[in-house]
């Protein structure tokens, strides 16, 4: 069973923030270094000072941003939503010139346990980067950022939501982000709404689609404080919930990019050696044009399992010969986990043809940008770049409900959820 929870958010004071726009930011994991800059630079507020804030002398990032985020609410600069509410939150985006619409809320979910859990992730998770989310909360004791779930949606709460409460009224927060994405959240407070969606949310699967680092760590906390509190944990407190946004798998509104990787090789590689071992598993042709390349990966994608590779100012496309190949090679993965382009990207390419360590692997970066990859290895001639189609939403479903995870960095939901729209404040407790 699941359980959701409105819950009196912290959101920005309009009375001294008179331009949103420049406080918001995206999640952490995927703002560079040079955005950060500009974030930094917008205002004093932008929650990345607190995100991603830095050292000083005599404090660590986590303190630093644990005594800002006190400033913060003493100068009134956040402030706490007089009744518990579930925020209905609206995205207007552009992708591959179409038009949508995301319609989702904000509000509290129930942290699975031991007892059982319709809360399922589908991807694994990297133990530093939840080490350093660990240590922000246990220092702000908030969630900054929601984590994004998807549900079936089987009684249409959000569509019901949105005609009922929603399509007549103005926003309270307005934003546009640099991508042109508009970004609009509303209050929804009655009593009788906020039982609605609590009691209609108890039957639905969750699906964590982003933010399982995130995830990870409140239930870390979770039961840090559950030690903590011994006898005296109720299993109601506060901290048994994350912040969450929830939107449905109605395809119209929710994209799915892939994600690409850029390799620095730690020594040359001869392109026609890896060409010719490549052709034990996969039919290669080369492609001269790059717009007609990427046109066949995707075309491609709706019905075969097919690599796209650059190097040396040559785009390849590996088609997959059999499927067969990846019950020899993959024989320790359920079927929903062999068949993933990206499982096939790891264990035939890059373990068995390129000798990579999947547990280590080296100098690699992600990004769902192809054209950035282009340019980089176009610049460096130690780099290699592999292309992928978006892994489906069925696919992401499966996967969770087999009880199995993803290799890192498999999806690339967009838009991204903003950050700074409504903070949970969790209870101040020593630990």
């Amino acid at each position: 069973m699941s359980k959701v929870k409105a819950f009196q958010a912290l959101v920005y004071n309009p009375e001294r923030i008179e331009d949103f726009n420049n406080v918001v930011c995206p999640p952490y994991d995927v703002i560079s270094p040079s955005a950060q800059e500009s974030y930094r630079e917008r205002s004093p507020y932008n929650l990345i000072h607190i995100l991603l804030s830095r050292d000083s002398s005599g404090k660590d990032k986590y303190s630093n941003a644990a005594s800002l985020f006190r400033e913060w609410l003493k100068d009134d600069i956040l402030v706490r939503d007089a009744k518990p509410a579930i925020y209905f939150y609206s995205q207007q985006y552009v992708i591959r010139g179409e038009k949508k619409t995301r319609h989702g809320f904000i509000s509290l979910l129930r942290l699975g346990d031991e007892k059982g859990s319709a809360v399922f992730g589908h991807e694994n998770t990297h133990a530093e980067a939840k080490q350093d989310r660990f240590n922000l909360v246990k220092q702000v004791k908030a969630n900054l950022s929601p984590i994004f779930v998807i549900f079936l949606d089987k009684k249409r709460i959000i569509q019901r939501l949105f005609h009922k409460y929603i399509w007549s009224k103005r926003p309270f927060i307005e934003v546009v982000d640099g991508e042109k994405t508009i970004h609009r959240l509303w209050r929804l407070d009655d009593p009788e709404v906020l039982e609605m969606v609590e009691s209609s949310m108890e039957s639905e699967n969750m699906f964590i689609a982003d933010g399982h680092h995130r995830y990870e760590v409140s239930c870390a906390y979770r039961n840090l404080m559950r030690e903590k509190l011994g006898q005296n944990f109720s299993g109601e407190e506060d901290f048994n919930y994350c912040m969450s946004y929830f939107t449905n798998t109605d395809s119209r509104g929710l994209s799915i990019s892939p994600i690409h990787r850029l390799f620095t090789l730690g020594k040359e590689l001869d392109l026609n050696d890896f060409i010719s071992r490549a052709k034990e598993y996969f039919d290669v042709d080369q492609v001269k044009d790059k717009v007609r390349f990427f046109f066949l990966l995707e075309k491609a994608g709706c019905s075969e399992h097919l690599i796209g590779v650059y190097k040396d100012g040559k785009y390849f496309l590996l088609r997959l010969k059999n499927i067969k190949i990846l019950d020899r090679i993959i024989s320790d993965k359920p079927k929903e986990y062999r068949t993933l382009d990206v499982a096939i990207l790891n264990y035939l390419v890059l373990k068995n043809i390129l000798d990579f360590d999947l547990d280590n692997l080296p100098n690699v970066r992600y990004e769902p940008d192809a054209e950035e990859f282009v340019r980089e290895v176009d610049a460096d001639p130690m780099k290699i770049a592999f292309f992928l189609n978006p892994v489906k939403i069925e696919q992401i479903i499966n996967v969770a409900l087999g009880g199995n995870k993803m290799p890192p960095k498999s999806t690339y939901f967009y838009p991204k959820v903003l950050s700074g729209l409504a903070i949970n404040k969790l209870e101040e407790r020593d630990i």
